[in-house]
């Protein structure tokens, strides 16, 4: 590899000829390895070979000047194998250092008494002067090596930013595009040809999936970019900052990951073949590639989301996302942002990146909206405004986002009493009920019972590492002579339970059933011993509901409702 004064030759050729012009006297500049790489006068035909003399090596390995004022006969001429052939009147030499290490060696050589007396006549303006020249040298020499090390980098950059999958655009301190990476150009069908074009990038102070929302002009087009800019001052002007920005697609597929389940449902997902079921099933199939609205209703438990998600499957969305929304869960107050999104310092409390609302997680999708019955009216407004206008606008922007979106509601209300009890807005329930789907309850599904038994079994064994095997007969004809006032979701947790606490016997027997599915099979063998007042049966069965709803405030309501009495009449009774 070339030595550093040999990278820069021609540079320090050039200043060997200004000393020798300057000052009269022949100039030699050799590198660390004493090989000669500018000369002039006498010297100009040795260039490139090397100096063996015995001065410059002396000068090499101490790091200091040396003024041979007495060639041949100086202490450091007597081993020097040019002595017999020096005719050197005077010599000067000093060391040329880059970064505190020594890279050659810059001499002065008078072959003539009159260029002596010269330079020894006014010795330390000339040595000045020759440091100042070294220095001169060692700057070009650090200018040489800045730019091999930008090259290097660009290279290394260049290299890098090609290997990402993201979009990667460099802009010098002017905003111009100084650099490209393969994936932003394939995103924005950008060439090299756009290299030194000016930009504009504005952030729109918005948040998506870890970054902020920025538009991007250019010439006369737009384009909304989710990235980060980075400044990079450090580099150069040319390399002032990096804009990274994510491939929309990929974006798009990230959102789809986390808002659609893994698990495939599909018809064959909702177990059933009695005949409201098989009714259903076909209704589900008719209707899965329409993109007009859907209201699924049915009790509590019944499966209005496995509907929904199978709709979701069947249609050609199923590589979209899927968002299931609970209406009756979400705090009425942080309803509005869940369901639209805020941007940045929309207001004192929330994220400070902003954040993405579930209809624009679910944009290109289905989303659900479950328990729609409980929605407050305010609310109701709103939704019926985006589902009109098919557009959504985060709060704290003016900014509105067109939907592609196909909406599925689920209640276990009757939304026509809700509209009467003025709970429900009429307008919203004729934009949500466009196809209505009723979901059967347990009861009313003859022989679906014993095939859901036979599926959970199974899938409990699986989970819980148990081999059930076998469930009795009157273990059996309980489980499916119950009303199953919860549903599939009851019998589900019951089963949960049963396999549980079974034990090493392999079977389901009558007493591992829950205490409330037990009670309620001794209501149904009563004798002359064991008969109750109304008014105790009453009570009793009060207590038995409150066992599957719970004893909180809103368990005792749930239960009036189903019992179809008041909240204050229940308290009544329980206390009576």
């Amino acid at each position: 590899m070339d030595s550093l004064l040999e990278q820069i030759k021609e540079d320090v050729r050039k200043y060997a000829e200004i000393i020798s012009n300057t000052i009269k006297v022949d100039v030699e500049i050799v590198d660390e390895n004493m090989k000669r790489v500018a000369g002039t006068g006498i010297l100009k035909d040795q260039i490139g070979v090397l100096n063996e003399g015995s001065v410059y090596k002396k000068v090499i390995e101490t790091g200091k000047p040396q003024i041979i004022e007495n060639p041949r006969e100086n202490e450091i001429c007597i081993d020097c194998v040019q002595k017999d052939t020096c005719i050197e009147k005077l010599e000067i030499s000093t060391p040329l250092i880059y970064e505190d290490n020594i890279i050659g060696v810059i001499g002065l050589v008078c072959s003539t008494d009159d260029q002596r007396a010269r330079i020894l006549e006014d010795l330390d303006t000339q040595m000045k002067f020759l440091y100042q020249i070294g220095d001169f040298i060692s700057s070009k020499v650090y200018q040489h090596n800045e730019s091999l090390m930008q090259t290097e980098r660009t290279i290394v950059l260049d290299k890098v930013l090609n290997n990402v999958d993201k979009g990667v655009i460099v802009l010098d301190d002017q905003n111009r595009i100084t650099m490209l990476n393969n994936s932003a150009m394939r995103e924005l069908g950008f060439s090299p040809k756009d290299l030194g074009k000016q930009i504009s990038i504005m952030d729109k102070y918005e948040y998506i999936m870890g970054g902020e929302l920025h538009e991007l002009k250019i010439d006369k087009e737009s384009f909304f970019l989710v990235g980060n800019i980075i400044p990079i001052h450090s580099i150069s002007k040319e390399y002032a900052k990096v804009f990274i920005f994510n491939n929309m697609e990929k974006i798009s597929s990230d959102i789809n990951k986390i808002t659609t389940s893994e698990k495939r449902i599909d018809l064959n997902s909702i177990i059933g073949e009695s005949p409201a079921m098989k009714i259903l099933k076909e209704k589900i199939k008719r209707i899965a590639p329409s993109q007009s609205t859907v209201l699924i209703s049915g009790e509590s438990g019944t499966g209005k989301e496995l509907v929904a998600r199978a709709i979701h499957y069947l249609s050609d969305r199923r590589h979209k996302p899927f968002v299931a929304v609970n209406c009756s869960a979400m705090p009425e107050a942080l309803m509005e942002s869940e369901l639209f999104g805020y941007v940045k310092g929309a207001f004192t409390g929330a994220n400070p990146n902003g954040k993405i609302g579930k209809f624009e997680l679910a944009n290109g999708g289905v989303i659900l909206l479950d328990e729609i019955g409980d929605m407050p009216l305010y609310m109701q407004v709103k939704l019926l405004r985006v589902l009109q206008e098919r557009t959504v606008t985060r709060i704290g922007s003016n900014q509105t986002i067109d939907l592609d979106i196909r909406v599925i509601a689920a209640t276990n209300l009757n939304l026509e009493e809700r509209i009467k009890e003025n709970k429900f807005r009429e307008d919203l329930f004729y934009r949500l009920n466009v196809i209505p789907i009723e979901v059967p309850p347990l009861r009313e599904r003859e022989g679906d019972v014993e095939l859901i038994l036979d599926k959970l079994v199974d899938k409990y064994n699986i989970l819980f590492d148990k081999y059930i095997h076998d469930i009795d007969e009157g273990c059996k004809e309980i489980l499916l002579n119950y009303s199953w006032p919860g549903n599939v979701r009851e019998l589900q947790n019951t089963i949960e339970y049963m396999v549980n606490i079974a034990s090493g016997i392999g079977t389901l027997t009558k007493e591992l059933l829950p205490e409330n599915i037990l009670n309620n099979e001794s209501l149904l063998h009563v004798n002359e011993e064991n008969i109750k007042t109304l008014k105790e049966i009453e009570k009793d069965y009060i207590e038995k509901a409150l066992k599957i709803y719970g004893e909180t405030t809103e368990g005792k309501k749930l239960v009036a409702k189903k019992l179809g009495i008041g909240i204050a009449t229940l308290y009544r009774k329980l206390d009576s």
